[in-house]
């Protein structure tokens, strides 16, 4: 576990950070933009767990990703190294597996689509859309990353699949897309 007994230590103070192997980097570095992005989108869930029951799956469900995203966090702050002191964690297939179980699980119960859907509907579902496009722009920021220094290839993987997940599951927060707001082509012309 961490353990944080300061808040604030100034090292941030003139522009860079730390990544999780000691070394530093401009906070406007792609690869702390992408990982305050993760965190930009775990805080969207967040937001979205507030307007849900803390009994139903779908909670426990999203307090898990809300885990899996600091350990996604973890995996992007520290860099590949050939040698470790300690070693980092990083995301497994697994998690990845996990998510797809979960898409076909609530995509099962779920009327085909006949259109693209708009953003909205139930405020938990509203803010779970927040977060898919949020992390589509992690998921952007990674593969970026991806292109010029090596990263783990699951992190990458498990921020698409994330981003179907949310859409499915604001679906089912939209009483299994009946409340789904539909696109209509050009119905504003």
């Amino acid at each position: 576990m961490v353990r944080l007994t300061r808040i604030y230590t100034r090292g941030g103070d003139a522009g860079q950070t730390s990544l999780g192997d000691g070394s530093r980097k401009p906070k406007h570095d792609l690869r702390i933009d992408a990982y305050g992005t993760v965190d930009e989108a775990n805080a969207a869930i967040g937001l979205a767990r507030a307007f849900m029951d803390e009994g139903e799956p779908e909670t426990a469900f999203l307090a898990r990703v809300q885990n899996d995203l600091f350990d996604l966090g973890a995996d992007l702050c520290v860099p590949e190294q050939e040698e470790y002191r300690h070693p980092p964690l990083r995301m497994t297939a697994a998690q990845v597996t996990w998510l797809e179980e979960r898409i076909d699980e609530i995509n099962a119960k779920l009327p085909p689509l006949n259109s693209f859907i708009l953003p909205g509907g139930s405020p938990a579902a509203a803010h779970l859309h927040m977060a898919r496009t949020i992390i589509r722009r992690a998921e952007r920021l990674i593969a970026a990353l991806a292109e010029g220094e090596k990263i783990n290839p699951v992190a990458l993987q498990y921020a698409n699949r994330l981003s179907d997940f949310l859409f499915v599951l604001s679906r089912r927060l939209n009483d299994n897309g009946k409340h789904d707001i539909l696109w209509v082509p050009g119905q504003g012309r």
